[in-house]
């Protein structure tokens, strides 16, 4: 279990030191996993993905993932329609594993100054888990 161990350090590191979003911790952890470089540039066009915006949309834990499967797919030179399965995969197993892809849904209360910070860590690191172990066999 040394990699639960890995990604729950620093998710926490991402979150509590840095005080990154959902989005771009997923991002920073799995680009760190499959030693992936990111450029700001990457990492500057997540800031807003975390529910699109705060809207509640789509959850920024399956975006960050599905830049990485992305990324990674390309580096192992993998076929776009492979990458589409691959991001498929991970998202219908995201859905049935927490019951949705939507922020609203995975964070009813939504996003307000009440709630304590960073809310999502521990759906964030089973998310990250489940990225990492759906992108480790490709």
């Amino acid at each position: 279990m040394e990699i639960i161990k890995k990604i729950e350090e620093k998710v926490k590191y991402c979150y509590w030191e840095k005080d990154y979003n959902c989005a771009i911790t997923s991002i920073k952890v799995l680009s760190e996993l499959f030693n992936i470089k990111i450029g700001e540039e990457i990492l500057n066009s997540a800031i807003g993905i975390p529910g699109a915006g705060r809207y509640g949309a789509q959850c920024g834990l399956v975006n960050g993932a599905l830049m990485i499967i992305g990324l990674r797919g390309k580096e192992k030179s993998l076929e776009n329609k492979d990458i589409r399965e691959l991001c498929n995969k991970f998202s219908k197993e995201f859905d049935e594993k927490f019951k949705s892809l939507l922020c609203s849904e995975l964070r009813p209360q939504g996003f307000n100054e009440n709630n304590p910070p960073h809310l999502c860590e521990p759906i964030t690191n089973e998310s990250i888990l489940l990225a990492y172990e759906i992108i480790s066999g490709t």
